[in-house]
């Protein structure tokens, strides 16, 4: 399979761990022991966003698990509508359909994603890269849905020495459509620690689903 990503896209990210690059970014808010940066997209008039931080009670290999794992995700994701994993020209693609409350249409994706496991001061770090795609001959839109052409995450996971695991993520979204851009940043402002707060909760209980999934 041929590469989705650079390999100075994945080092730039666990480099953030330890020195955040936060330079042309305003601090926006701490939530949850997290601090979110935010710097504003001016063609779109929405904030990409950068958090650091620590979650506790949890390591960074389960953390990459979780978020590489699209049937997991399908249980504890309740804005899930349609997920699953597709080949395409030899490399794996992801259509994502969420759902948005009504009377909001529907939103999906397609994206390419990569992990790869690192070493840095004797310790693996977990990067994660996902970008959207447009790929409508093999993921076909559809109807009363929203094709968000604009979409990339990155994460980064390390075990921190004081326990937990070390979070760097970095997000940035364009739903489209007739949502005022103060609503979608708003959204986004609980959005982004919220989903954190989830991966928390849902890495604690991953072993007992692998258990369960696994008899």
């Amino acid at each position: 399979m041929g590469e989705l990503f650079q390999e100075s896209e994945f080092t730039d990210a666990f480099q953030e761990l330890d020195e955040p690059h936060v330079d042309g970014w305003e601090f926006f808010t701490e939530s949850h022991g997290l601090k979110i940066y935010r710097k504003l997209n001016q063609t779109s008039g929405l904030y990409q966003y950068k958090v650091y931080g620590t979650l506790t009670e949890i390591d960074a290999e389960t953390c990459s698990q979780v978020y590489m794992d699209l049937d997991y995700r399908k249980t504890w994701d309740s804005y899930v509508y349609e997920l699953y994993e597709k080949e395409v020209s030899g490399k794996k693609l992801i259509y994502w359909s969420v759902k948005f409350p009504k009377p909001m249409s529907y939103r999906d994706y397609v994206y390419k994603r990569e992990l790869r496991t690192f070493e840095k001061d004797g310790k693996d770090v977990y990067v994660i890269l996902a970008q959207s795609i447009q790929d409508k001959e093999n993921f076909s839109e559809k109807w009363m849905t929203i094709r968000v052409e604009d979409y990339h995450q990155t994460v980064a996971f390390t075990n921190d020495p004081s326990g937990g695991v070390q979070v760097f993520m970095q997000y940035y979204d364009d739903p489209k459509g007739m949502i005022p851009t103060w609503l979608v940043n708003w959204a986004s402002k609980t959005a982004v620690p919220a989903f954190l707060d989830q991966m928390k909760s849902s890495c604690q209980k991953y072993p007992d689903y692998l258990k369960t999934k696994n008899k």
